[in-house]
């Protein structure tokens, strides 16, 4: 008994050290550690952006996952990350980030008192809509664009990143 209690206390003090640590990450560091934001995290780099984006903020980020980026068409990607095209793709990855954070319950509860849609000011300086389909919100984005947020909250220590299944594009 007394070494079932002694495993139990140490399973809880390594879940409670592993979550303090965990929330002690800022956004570049939660998505540099999920695999499905790998082409994110380098787009990021190669945008010179990871200084900002570890700055204490706070930002609400709209990522996109690996398969966002996928849908793109075929060489986009890696057009974007030549340092030639530095100032479009940090364009792109701003225009995925919003000052201020705003977690789910906020997002949907200004769509629902703005009729339905909330247009927010993205730190790129174009604008994205936020609405509701159902129970998801969805981003139109400034050519018409949409994406929808498929992972929402989760925490960082200078804001909040929702997953979105979409890559988001300016004008």
């Amino acid at each position: 008994m007394k070494n079932m209690k002694l495993a139990l206390g140490a399973v809880v003090l390594l879940f409670v050290g592993t979550t303090a640590f965990a929330q002690t990450e800022n956004i570049v560091g939660v998505a540099a550690g999920n695999e499905n934001f790998s082409t994110l995290v380098t787009a990021v780099k190669a945008a010179d952006l990871v200084g900002t984006l570890s700055s204490d903020g706070p930002f609400t980020v709209f990522a996109p996952t690996n398969d966002a980026f996928a849908k793109l068409p075929d060489g986009t990607v890696s057009s974007l990350l030549t340092p030639e095209s530095k100032g479009a793709l940090t364009g792109v990855l701003t225009y995925h980030v919003v000052a201020g954070k705003f977690e789910a319950a906020a997002v949907i509860d200004a769509i629902n008192k703005n009729d339905g849609a909330f247009e927010v000011e993205t730190v790129q300086g174009g604008t994205i809509i936020l609405s509701l389909e159902g129970d998801k919100v969805v981003l139109t984005d400034a050519k018409g664009g949409k994406s929808t947020v498929v992972i929402a909250d989760v925490p960082a220590s200078n804001g909040v990143i929702h997953a979105i299944d979409s890559v988001v594009m300016p004008k």
